[in-house]
């Protein structure tokens, strides 16, 4: 029993109909949020979404009987079990707020397409490195945020009069959002050289800071990349050094028997 579900969650054609029914779920909820089709098909998508759901716990319950408390060991097996625990959260007046999150449940292509893991495990594998980057990003808006605040905040309140409002606007400069024409341009009517004090602040958070984000980003996967390559390599290796040997006693075997 166990070996047989062993190899049924194993399975390719298993892993593609729990991918298309993560996707058909998030379709329906999508629907659910239709006065129209809910006066028409209301009844029919709870039934699905329903059976949907059942088939989710049914699968955590195959993968929990096989891998036993070995399930709780892999993050994306725990995710998994999260996600759907939200999703039997009965609806009641307490719970109803949990009950909106059962979309998190297109979350799960995380966890079935190795693609999108890999991904994810490089993103977490940079946190360390964007962490670095984010305390660099928040001295410089610091920097420039009492920099501005000091020098525009009496002539523009509104955009630069505490250094709440200072970063804020600010941070829309570094998104390159109606940066010009909306507040710079406006400020250098007043003061002709502000364009000196704008545009260090570009080149230095958008066009060098945001860049070492990607980076940085860029990196950890390139590296998770090349680990699962190793990986790769190491297991071929491994099955080949497998065969050599099994071939090895076969000649053995063959040897002996043509002794006797």
């Amino acid at each position: 029993m166990r070996e047989t579900l062993a190899n049924l969650i194993s399975n390719r054609k298993f892993e593609y109909t729990i991918i298309g029914l993560v996707i058909l779920n998030a379709i329906i909820l999508g629907l659910e949020t239709s006065d129209r089709v809910m006066a028409n098909f209301g009844s029919y998508l709870h039934a699905l979404d329903n059976v949907i759901l059942y088939i989710f716990v049914a699968e955590l319950l195959a993968r929990f009987f096989v891998h036993r408390w070995r399930f709780f060991l892999d993050p994306w097996r725990v995710f998994d079990l999260i996600i759907v625990g939200i999703a039997l959260v009965p609806a009641s007046a307490g719970f109803s707020v949990l009950r909106a999150f059962r979309i998190l449940r297109i979350l799960r292509l995380l966890s079935v397409i190795p693609s999108l893991r890999n991904v994810v495990t490089g993103l977490i594998a940079a946190l360390p490195g964007m962490g670095s980057i984010s305390v660099l990003m928040v001295l410089v808006f610091y920097v420039f945020s009492v920099m501005a605040t000091k020098l525009f905040g009496p002539s523009f309140p509104e955009w630069f009069g505490t250094l709440g409002a200072s970063a804020y606007s600010l941070f829309q400069i570094m998104t390159l959002e109606s940066w010009s024409m909306g507040i710079v341009r406006p400020v250098m009517e007043k003061f002709p050289y502000a364009w000196a004090f704008f545009i260090p602040f570009i080149m230095s958070t958008t066009f060098t800071v945001l860049n070492l984000f990607i980076g940085i980003i860029v990196s950890a996967m390139q590296a998770e990349h090349d680990l699962e390559a190793a990986e790769d390599r190491n297991q071929l290796h491994n099955e080949q050094e497998e065969i050599l040997s099994e071939i090895k006693a076969l000649r053995r075997e063959i040897a002996e028997l043509k002794k006797t």
